[in-house]
């Protein structure tokens, strides 16, 4: 029993240290791990089986959408990075270079692709011509390299993976039904499928991506009431394709530039779903995203018909589509019971002799714990109807917390308050100026995090939660990863 408390008491409590509570949960449950390349991370097993399952789902959803995956190189010439001035600006700081070929130093130096809406652009000012070459509807996934300085595991680091999806369109009205598009099945993706409520919105000028005419985002709230950006979609307008002279005939004959969208997740997305949903024993998985669903625990399991008992439950469970196995190895119980917590799996099945007497077994819900008394020929049903309430309920959950930690700031003092001793987001009101902003940040280091749909008009009379002079938008504030 020592060994199976030390196993739990070895992560750090959220309430403590949120930071060390999250490097615990990585570390302990075998995410990632640390490589000799500073700023960049090793995936473990249990960390990329959940990116995949992420992937899986999201690549789905996009195909349905018309969506097809291409792979470009990780190479970009100086040269053609530099096509457009305010792309170029917007990612200096993080760009990583490549110099020499081997032992010669090259004519052109080359970045490792920090994204690729440049070498998008090559692509398709070669491959554009008519309007019957349109629309392109193209993903990559793939991984970027981008120098931070300060690393986190999923959150921040020199490489990650991800996907990039970049469109071409005939029409304005086109690129930007696509951009709007796919930032709800984003926002979809995270609700459905990982339990996390997001705030779907648009970004400022300050804080849009560099060299797009609009950033749309879904914002999430973690459990430490900072705010996570975990998806963007853009409209780069036609400014890319003046940039690198991407045109088509239409179907009037003359020469147009086509309109552009990009949009992005990455694995930042692990973060997330660590930090939303996981506790003080580990980490939480909602079961769709889940690697593992349930787990099948045998006590005393060299007791007559409990091993057997057993895999006929695992068997079940397969056979009804629920990622399951059984834990047959020589530890105890309670440390088995421990371990599953730690490792987030949605829920355990126990199994001892005297259920295997009265022909039952024992469902065990991850996220409240509550034990279920179930016939074993019922297991299998059993355990979809509860996978699916589990899942229904963390959204529940994540979502009454994102709603008791949103506040309203009526003015600057307020709003000052609320930065300083309630972790979460305010909802205040913005004149439109960016040196609003810059204090705001200054002062509180919360920054814009949207104006959301359908909750960012500012009523006539109101006023900038900042200088007081009158209100054009309705801003979620936060202070954010």
């Amino acid at each position: 029993m020592a060994q199976e408390k030390k196993l739990v008491e070895s992560i750090t409590s959220r309430d403590e240290d949120f930071a060390q509570w999250y490097t615990d949960v990585v570390k302990k449950a075998e995410l990632t791990g640390y490589t000799s390349v500073k700023g960049c991370m090793v995936f473990k097993p249990a960390g990329y089986a959940i990116w995949e399952n992420i992937r899986n789902e999201l690549d789905r959803r996009f195909k349905e959408t018309g969506v097809e995956n291409v792979y470009l190189p990780m190479f970009i010439p100086e040269s053609l990075l530099n096509k457009e001035k305010d792309h170029v600006e917007g990612f200096a700081p993080e760009v990583a270079w490549v110099t020499h070929g081997g032992l010669a130093e090259l004519q052109e130096r080359m970045c490792v692709r920090p994204t690729s809406e440049t070498l998008f652009c090559d692509l398709y000012q070669k491959d554009i011509h008519s309007y019957r070459d349109l629309p392109k509807i193209y993903n990559q996934w793939c991984s970027v390299v981008r120098w931070e300085k300060t690393t986190r595991p999923f959150l921040r680091s020199r490489e990650f993976l991800w996907q990039e999806g970049h469109t071409a369109h005939a029409s304005a009205e086109e690129a930007e039904a696509r951009t709007e598009q796919m930032l709800h099945l984003y926002a979809d993706f995270l609700e459905d499928f990982l339990a996390i409520p997001v705030i779907r919105g648009r970004k400022t000028e300050k804080e849009k991506f560099a060299g797009a005419e609009a950033t749309y985002t879904i914002e999430s709230l973690m459990h430490d009431g900072k705010a996570l950006q975990s998806g963007t979609s853009h409209n780069f307008g036609d400014g890319f394709a003046r940039a690198f002279g991407i045109q088509f005939a239409d179907k009037d004959n003359q020469l147009k530039y086509v309109h552009q969208t990009s949009w992005g997740m990455t694995t930042r997305l692990i973060g997330a779903i660590i930090m939303v949903h996981g506790d003080d024993s580990g980490l939480v998985l909602p079961p769709k995203v889940a690697p593992t669903q349930c787990v099948v625990i045998p006590i005393r399991q060299k007791a007559e018909g409990v091993m057997e008992k057993s895999e006929e439950i695992n068997t079940a469970l397969l056979a009804a589509g629920i990622r399951s196995k059984v834990d047959a190895s020589d530890r105890s119980p309670g440390w088995k019971f421990a371990d599953q917590e730690m490792r987030g799996f949605p829920m355990r099945i126990e199994i001892g002799p005297k259920d295997v007497e009265r022909g039952e077994c024992v469902l065990v819900r991850r996220d409240t714990r509550e034990k279920i008394q179930i016939r074993i020929e019922d297991a299998a049903e059993g355990a979809q109807k509860l996978l699916e309430k589990i899942q229904k309920d963390m959204f529940e959950r994540a979502l009454a917390f994102r709603e008791a930690h949103t506040y309203t700031a009526e003015d600057y003092d307020s709003f000052r308050d609320i930065a300083d001793h309630k972790p979460g987001f305010i909802r205040a009101f913005w004149c439109g100026d960016e040196a609003c902003e810059d204090q705001i940040k200054a002062d509180t280091t919360a920054t814009s995090r949207c104006m959301a749909f359908g909750d960012d008009e500012a009523p006539e009379g109101s006023r900038c939660v900042c200088c007081g002079k009158p209100a054009k938008k309705l801003v979620y504030w936060g202070k954010a990863y």
